[in-house]
């Protein structure tokens, strides 16, 4: 494999025929399980049967109501734990492809350049996000909607959080969020990147010129473990990750690599790593399979490139390129020596800037989306809860709420 099959996606895409026919399975459910299961409150039971009777473009209006990152959320999200989770469908053969049908229904309005949003009104008020992820996109689409004129601050030189510098382009295409962008730009919304939060702004002046500030900064560091202290070559998951995706895969890699942790970042680290062309790549994660933390697609996707998965194993050494690890449950060691050593043991958030806002466990403390200051507000990953995209999306939507009832009562 080679850099070229890293921007290629990994999944294909339905046909129009072939979405049609996945539809038609659905049992058109009343009130459907598989709506209610979504976080972003993204509705599959309705855009579902708007595909059953042809009419994409409903589907696309629908998508498009509840979740401004539908064509993103359609191929990064863990459906299979969530809306798929839900479908009745499972209990005669196997749910509906919700993703897949998702991902047809934005590819058809991303091609037929359908206009769905409008620009917005700008008549309650300016309002700022600090951090252009997930978080940051959906709730300026959502203020934006409810008549605020929104600025998104992000700290890099182009929008998209970890949905640009993480997500692998097999996954995610570069070209499928930048389109994202370009609809939330088109609506009014100003992002200016470059621009970072205790460098060249501080909250303090952005207080002085809104009435109201977003805080969506993510996860941005991966998190290490001191027991790798004398391990080499040592490198960061996410560290890795945004090599590969800034060089549009054209990096060299090893030809034997060892992951710690199993998580959505390790296998996107070990399916990057086999389409890149290393030969020997193995997975090693504390968790049994029974509670593997990775998403189904994730971990089916890397098996499939021929990643190997040593799952119940923590380490307890390691030395240059040689790791010992220790059963969970059973006795029993395990030592691995590899050319390259990579750590996806988890992300925290940079809050250094922010140290007169309460914190709680390196998260940004909340009541209702609201900070221990009363005009500042958090949502996404920088918070506690779930940390994937689809819930980055529900708490973007969530926290512009909460802000807009907080203006409207001042």
């Amino acid at each position: 494999m080679s850099p070229h099959d890293y921007l290629d996606e990994l999944i294909p895409a339905f046909t129009p025929l072939m979405a049609i026919k996945e539809a038609s399975r659905c049992l058109l459910c009343h009130d459907a399980p598989c709506s209610q299961s979504c976080p972003a409150e993204t509705n599959p039971g309705k855009f579902i049967r708007s595909i059953y009777f042809r009419n994409f473009k409903g589907a696309a209006e629908t998508i498009r109501e509840n979740n401004a990152l539908g064509a993103v959320c359609a191929r990064v999200c863990p459906t299979e734990k969530l809306c798929q989770h839900g479908c009745s469908r499972s209990g005669i053969d196997t749910p509906i492809d919700i993703g897949r049908l998702q991902r047809f229904v934005t590819d058809f309005e991303q091609q037929t350049r359908m206009k769905i949003y409008q620009p917005g009104r700008k008549d309650k008020g300016k309002v700022a996000i600090v951090g252009a992820g997930p978080a940051g996109l959906q709730a300026s689409v959502t203020l934006c909607n409810l008549g605020y004129d929104v600025t998104l601050f992000e700290k890099e030189t182009q929008p998209g959080g970890w949905l640009r510098h993480g997500i692998p382009a097999f996954r995610l295409p570069l070209s499928v969020l930048s389109a994202e962008i370009a609809r939330i730009v088109e609506m009014g919304v100003t992002i200016r990147c470059g621009h970072e939060v205790g460098k060249t702004l501080t909250l303090a002046q952005l207080k002085t010129e809104y009435r109201a500030i977003l805080l969506t900064v993510g996860l941005s560091k991966g998190a290490t473990l001191p027991l790798f202290n004398d391990a080499y070559p040592l490198e960061i998951a996410v560290d890795f990750l945004q090599r590969a995706r800034a060089s549009e895969g054209d990096i060299s890699v090893p030809q034997s690599a060892l992951i710690i942790g199993g998580g959505d970042v390790a296998m996107d680290v070990a399916s990057t790593l086999k389409i890149l062309g290393c030969e020997s790549v193995t997975c090693v994660a504390r968790e049994e399979l029974t509670e593997f933390p990775a998403s189904e697609k994730e971990f089916a996707a890397a098996q499939a490139l021929g990643v190997s998965i040593i799952d119940g194993f923590t380490p307890i050494a390691a030395t240059g390129n040689k790791v010992t690890f220790k059963h969970v449950r059973l006795p029993g060691e395990l030592t691995l020596m590899t050319e390259q050593i990579i750590l996806a043991v988890g992300q925290q958030a940079e809050l250094e800037e922010f140290a007169g806002i309460q914190l709680q466990h390196n998260t940004v403390a909340t009541r209702d989306y609201q900070t221990s200051a009363p005009s500042l507000f958090a949502a996404g990953d920088v918070i506690q809860g779930d940390k994937t995209v689809v819930y980055a999306v529900k708490t973007g939507k969530e926290a512009a709420q909460a802000i807009h009832h907080y203006l409207e009562e001042a």
